[in-house]
């Protein structure tokens, strides 16, 4: 038995010096970065940031034109467009990471004001959880959270909830040195803080507060800015310097070209005719910019991850940083841990073995009778009923498991509770390893001693067990008993004996903290198990089968840890030591050493909080994708050090806050749907890169050639500005809103040295781009040439005969042309959306369009906004308006684009 003492605590001037000394028991919150610099990073895009190269150039040469020219205020509406583009950009994605940051802070709301119950000045009194101090007497009672890290000097059958810190749901804690557990995670005689208090009670000594705790330096880690970029950073980081490169190259060329050809062709140099053509050189060199950069691709992504995370929100995906959304589909690795998120995180029967009770069915025998009020009434443990769909255990987790049982069975433990008479009870203790009550039973109209325990240690008690309906003295029945549990037990489940007795004498049975005069009958043993959430399996094969390594990490023992992974089909009969170790090895071994283990490695067991977090950083020098799932403290370094962190919707405050998206229905299944989801629009990004470039890639090629040529460039910008920007914007919401396929989650993960653009992207993109260049190039040669009112007078022997006819013209194209030639070049464009939309499917543009409403809506506004900005553009778009005909004739002949690319996906399946 453990010593009673006598405390007195701190006096009030301790308490001062104490605060003073070591601080306040508070968690330093993290630094929240004010709205205008979250803003800010948005303008921090490559794309965006050549965006306002153009924009500054743009804006001097419309100041220019303003001044010196009659245009008045109608220059400046190429820099407006482009500003539009930026702000929307920015804007939209800010937007979304703000509202869903709100929905996360209601969630994930902190009291630190709860009562504690410690001693100072002699006596007992409640202050809040803020205000204790180092060397406190703390006062640990049942269901109450340790508020701070304390050496224990005084446990009754003390048993804590470590799972917040080790993922251990219940740890015996004790004072007695013999008794100390070494494998534990931390000290037996030792409480921390955010653990709670789950059977017995105790008085702790407090030895750190606030920060200093471990709870406090888990939650410190959890904050640090590990600045790791996604794979779709990187990959749009590389677009965009491929893009700028090429940019600046050829608008540098421009420039030398046209500056050389100026000086060879001028006799003599004048600075007036010098000063316009460097003007127009430069504003050729600007249109190249903005024709070159996908200014509608900033938007596009951002729109794509903004709809994903609203609609990811309806399958329990609560995702607060944007970037998420596409991460999770290139994870090749999962770190999760197991209480809460692989199992339960509450305790339940997996079998018993009442060797008297037929097929283990409850009735009203005598048997069914003791069983139900030894269960009843030789507990402590209570169930909260208040939403029948999710009954929950209050007190002792394993006692808990026997309720839920009875409770299963349709049995009401309350009833026969309140209908029994309590002689006398001996509750559970750590020391005896069992708990008795002496009752007066009503249905057995006889005094019962009831008793539950480690199974060896009741059956030690029995003389008899009750085998169907028949006394077998315990020692004959013993192997069979043993057998049993050696099988439950190398499943990694607790087990527990039952056993009774009639008590017909006067004697006393229960005093000084033992039970005397034993001859109890053995009634059987149940077994007991967190078990697995019923759509882990399938999930954690999906993921396997999708190429995505998954891994455990716990706090529980070995044996606990491979029975889970084997459950849910991880851990192989085939796998060694080398697939599986344990924290304290884990620490003991370096960087280099643990770089030739850790893809092979399936499991860790008896992991800290800071070993996830490490592997973690292991895993992502192998150049791997990680997405971290946790619901506790222990969890928070590894959930902010992994590219994507997942919490659970239970989880507590600092996983949540170190995560990226919260699992609301604490699914792994929501966590496959994640990487389902991540995958699709990625894929839909790529769709949309192809339709992107595709355009800018033509569009470029035209006005360099124009510009080497020495023609006016059929497009202008406020016309690339609405394909850029407008067009693209609501093509990008088309491609966007297209469902997640399945199909995707049997490819493997994509490499972070990936380009977004792979090999047959990019020969869809030049081959089709240069397809259109060859019919667009031909058109400005044609309408050169010929004086063309309506499409109705078009020749194509005549097309082919002035496609390499250079001859100089002195008016060039009128408006009507230049109409028809940038209505052409949409409406390609228009029709190649469609391929895109079936690019990777191996279906048809067609298939379950129907269901794709945003795409139809989004293709409907292309073809009306175009129709309208033709019809009424004017000046600002240097239209002017189109014959019905000329309409029918242009959409039914690039329509070919469309028949043509669903001719190749009939004949080439992929």
């Amino acid at each position: 038995m453990e010593q009673k003492h006598h405390f007195k605590g701190l006096t009030d001037a301790e308490v001062i010096q104490s605060r003073n000394q070591f601080g306040e028991n508070m968690l330093t919150p993290p630094e929240k970065e004010s709205v205008w610099k979250l803003l800010i990073e948005k303008f921090k895009d490559p794309i965006i940031l050549i965006l306002l190269v153009a924009l500054l150039f743009s804006v001097g040469i419309s100041v220019y034109h303003y001044v010196l020219g009659p245009d008045g205020l109608s220059v400046f509406f190429e820099p407006l467009g482009i500003l539009v583009a930026i702000l929307l950009a920015t804007c939209v994605g800010f937007a979304f990471e703000r509202s869903a940051n709100k929905k996360f802070e209601v969630l994930n709301q902190v009291n630190d004001d709860t009562m504690v119950k410690v001693i100072r000045n002699g006596n007992v009194c409640e202050i809040a959880k803020k205000e204790v101090v180092v060397n406190d007497i703390v006062i640990l009672e049942t269901g109450e959270e340790v508020p701070a890290d304390g050496l224990l000097v005084e446990t009754i059958s003390l048993q804590i909830n470590e799972s917040t810190l080790t993922g251990e749901p219940m740890i015996a804690k004790t004072t007695i040195e013999a008794d100390f557990d070494e494998d534990a995670a931390y000290p037996s005689n030792r409480a921390m803080r955010g653990t709670t208090v789950i059977d017995g009670h105790g008085i702790m000594k407090v030895t750190t507060v606030g920060d200093q705790t471990e709870y406090g330096k888990v939650y410190e880690g959890s904050q640090i800015d590990q600045n790791i970029k996604t794979p779709l950073n990187k990959q749009l980081d590389t677009l965009a310097g491929w893009i700028t490169k090429a940019s600046y190259v050829i608008a540098a060329l421009i420039i030398v070209g046209r500056l050389a050809v100026f000086f060879s062709s001028s006799d003599a140099f004048e600075w007036s005719a010098f000063g316009e053509h460097l003007l127009n050189t430069i504003m050729i060199a600007v249109t190249i910019l903005v024709v070159a950069v996908p200014e509608g691709l900033p938007m596009s992504v951002t729109l794509s991850l903004a709809m994903s995370m609203k609609r990811m929100l309806k399958t329990n995906n609560l995702v607060r940083k944007m970037h998420a959304c596409e991460t999770m589909g290139a994870a090749t690795v999962i770190c999760t841990d197991k209480t809460g998120t692989l199992a339960r995180n509450q305790m339940r029967i997996y079998k018993t073995n009442f060797y008297s009770l037929k097929d283990q069915h409850m009735s009203d025998d005598e048997v069914s009778n003791l069983i139900k009020e030894g269960i009843s009434v030789n507990s402590t443990a209570y169930l909260d009923l208040t939403d029948p769909t999710k009954v929950k255990a209050l007190g002792n987790p394993t006692e808990g498991a026997l309720l839920i049982w009875l409770h299963e069975n349709n049995i009401d433990y309350m009833q026969i509770r309140s209908e029994i008479a309590v002689i006398k009870q001996l509750t559970f203790s750590t020391e005896r390893k069992f708990m008795a009550t002496i009752v007066d039973s009503p249905s057995l109209k006889k005094k019962i001693l009831y008793v539950k325990g480690a199974p060896e240690i009741v059956l030690s008690y029995a003389e008899n067990v009750l085998v169907d309906g028949m006394l077998v003295p315990a020692n004959e029945y013993k192997e069979t008993i043993q057998s049993q549990l050696t099988g439950y037990q190398n499943q990694a489940m607790r087990t527990l004996g039952f056993a009774y007795q009639v008590i017909e004498d006067d004697q006393e049975y229960l005093y000084d903290g033992k039970l005397h005069h034993a001859h109890l009958t053995y009634l059987g043993i149940a077994a007991i198990s967190d078990p697995v959430r019923e759509d882990v399996p399938e999930a954690v094969k999906t993921c396997l089968d999708a190429g995505i390594q998954v891994k455990i990490v716990t706090g529980d023992t070995p044996n606990t840890a491979k029975e889970i992974g084997r459950q849910i089909g991880l851990w192989e009969k085939t796998d060694s030591d080398r697939n599986h170790m344990t924290g304290v090895e884990f620490e003991a071994m370096s960087d280099e050493e643990l770089s030739d283990r850790i893809l092979d490695l399936k499991i860790m067991s008896r992991a800290r909080p800071m070993d996830k977090s490490r592997l973690v950083q292991l895993l992502q020098k192998k150049n791997q994708v990680v997405a971290v799932t946790g619901d506790g403290t222990n969890d928070a370094p590894a959930l902010n050090a992994a590219q994507v962190g997942l919490s659970m919707g239970d989880g507590t405050s600092v996983a949540k806050e170190a995560s990226d998206i919260t699992i609301l229905d604490n699914s792994f299944t929501s966590i496959s749907r994640a990487v389902m989801w991540g995958r699709s629009l990625y894929r839909n990004i790529q769709r949309f890169v192809i339709f992107q470039m595709t355009i800018n890639i033509a569009a470029c090629i035209i006005v360099l050639l124009g510009a080497f040529l020495g023609t006016e460039s059929p497009l202008s910008i406020t016309q690339m500005l609405w394909v850029n920007l407008i067009m693209d914007t609501f093509a990008a919401m088309a491609l966007a809103s297209l469902p997640p396929n399945e199909r995707v989650m049997k490819d493997k993960p994509r490499k972070t040295t990936d380009n977004i653009i792979s090999k047959g992207m990019g020969r869809q993109i030049i081959g089709v781009g240069l397809v259109f260049v060859f019919i667009l190039f031909g058109l400005v040669q044609y309408f050169k040439q010929e004086d063309i009112t309506s499409l109705t007078q078009f020749d194509l022997a005549l097309y082919f005969n002035h496609f390499l006819d250079f001859t100089p013209v002195e008016n060039g194209l009128t408006h009507y042309e230049l109409s028809l030639f940038f209505t052409i070049f949409v409406m390609l464009q228009f029709w190649n959306m469609f391929n895109a939309k079936a690019y990777e499917t191996g279906k048809s543009a067609f298939h379950a369009i129907w269901n794709s409403k945003w795409f139809l809506f989004s293709a409907l506004f292309i073809i009306l906004g175009q129709i309208l900005i033709v019809s009424i553009g004017g000046k600002m778009f240097n239209v002017t308006p189109l014959s019905f005909t000329d309409w029918c004739i242009t959409i039914g002949f690039t329509s070919v684009v469309l028949w043509v690319g669903e001719l190749i996906r009939l004949f080439i399946k992929k």
